[in-house]
């Protein structure tokens, strides 16, 4: 039996494959979002996109007109540049020239640790080889996620998580990860809404690591047959029929209709 939804006072949204996928808006999106602006529901959009920096994703979301703020939007790489300065590391960056623009401003000279997204670009032989021997060397090993694959317009593509997992086979080594399904990313998502874990929901469409990882969170969790989900997806972490919707309008339904 799910616990009540009855007594939410906030809603985190994934963004790829919930709201939209790539740069096209999944129907009904701006309406389901604009009816959950109008309750008095506090709103975050959390995400494990590393590709490009918070500004640019800010920018996309505003060229698909979503009614979103800046200040709205917590990522895996917001989380895991906490994690460098608070550690005092100095990072080898294997991530796309927009990502790094969150990290501007730390030493990167003498490397003490990889910190790893989604960067095709470092994917090929020579690159996994510096990190290899980085790692080897010491370093620690940062992922921002473990994603297994996310949706393209037209198909899925391997995550982070494949890369990752090279390495740490290849080193002995096991990953810090930090965006999603982390506790800690959760928590820290909500620090600034004032909300206890119970009180809150995650929307996406990752069974793992949107409503699984909230729901390890203390948080609860609602699964949206949109962007990367796979008929049979709820099983894997035997998630009620009850939280799972058709899509992001079809799970508000369900928030509001449950208050």
């Amino acid at each position: 039996m799910s616990r009540s939804l009855k007594h939410l006072k906030a809603v985190l949204v994934d963004l790829s494959g919930t709201l939209h996928i790539d740069k096209q808006p999944i129907a009904g999106s701006h309406e389901a979002l604009a009816k959950l602006r109008r309750s008095n529901l506090k709103v975050k959009f959390v995400t494990n996109t590393t590709k490009e920096c918070l500004n640019s994703l800010y920018l996309r979301l505003q060229d698909m007109d979503f009614d979103i703020k800046l200040s709205e939007i917590f990522t895996s790489l917001t989380a895991a540049r906490r994690l460098v300065e608070s550690k005092g590391m100095r990072p080898y960056l294997m991530l796309t020239d927009s990502a790094k623009q969150d990290f501007e401003g730390l030493t990167t000279d003498e490397p003490n640790c990889v910190v790893m997204g989604l960067s095709p670009g470092h994917f090929e032989y020579e690159s996994m080889n510096k990190a290899l021997n980085l790692l080897l060397g010491g370093c620690d090993l940062i992922a921002i996620n473990k994603a297994r694959y996310f949706k393209r317009t037209n198909d899925l593509a391997l995550g982070t998580g494949a890369f990752v997992t090279a390495l740490e086979f290849a080193t002995d080594k096991q990953a810090i990860v930090v965006g999603k399904p982390e506790k800690r990313f959760f928590h820290s998502a909500i620090e600034d809404l004032g909300c206890k874990p119970d009180e809150c929901v995650m929307v996406g469409d990752d069974v793992r690591d949107d409503v699984g990882g909230a729901i390890n969170a203390g948080m609860h969790g609602i699964l949206v047959k949109t962007g990367k989900y796979l008929e049979g997806d709820e099983t894997k972490i035997n998630l009620p029929s009850e939280r799972v919707a058709t899509n992001f309008s079809a799970a508000v339904d369900l928030i509001l209709n449950s208050r």
